[in-house]
């Protein structure tokens, strides 16, 4: 295994391991702080849409942390690419309607934080390819 594929392969656990650990706080202690990111114009109830994510991440961060061969690896990497892109609404959603959470209690930060999205889903891409 050359330098590039353990990077790569340490990349993909890390991203699982953030997903897991933002999974279970969308079930537990963090569950009213992801409802700021629920835009108030999404027609299903914030606290459902907090739930299904947090399944989601859970699912597609224990996916990353056991799938290891290609094509599956490729295609799993779209999907969590697309899970962020999926939430970015939400992101865009916190930063318009002026909404705190997670320390995000600024137009400064809020911004700051939609730029880190992009970074998201480069990730999700560069760490399952090859």
């Amino acid at each position: 295994m050359n330098a590039s594929s353990v990077a790569r392969a340490l990349g993909q656990a890390a991203l699982g391991g953030i997903l897991l650990t933002a999974g279970a706080g969308h079930l537990t202690s963090k569950r009213e702080e992801f409802q700021a990111q629920v835009p108030s114009w999404f027609p299903v109830d914030p606290d459902r849409v907090v739930v299904v994510s947090g399944f989601v991440e859970l699912a597609l961060g224990t996916a990353l942390l056991t799938t290891w061969r290609q094509p599956a690896r490729r295609l799993l990497g779209t999907a969590v690419a697309g899970f962020f892109v999926g939430v970015f609404p939400g992101n865009v959603a916190q930063f318009i309607e002026r909404k705190d959470g997670f320390g995000l209690d600024t137009d400064g930060k809020r911004a700051l934080r939609l730029l880190g999205q992009p970074m998201l889903v480069a990730w999700a891409r560069a760490a399952t390819k090859g």
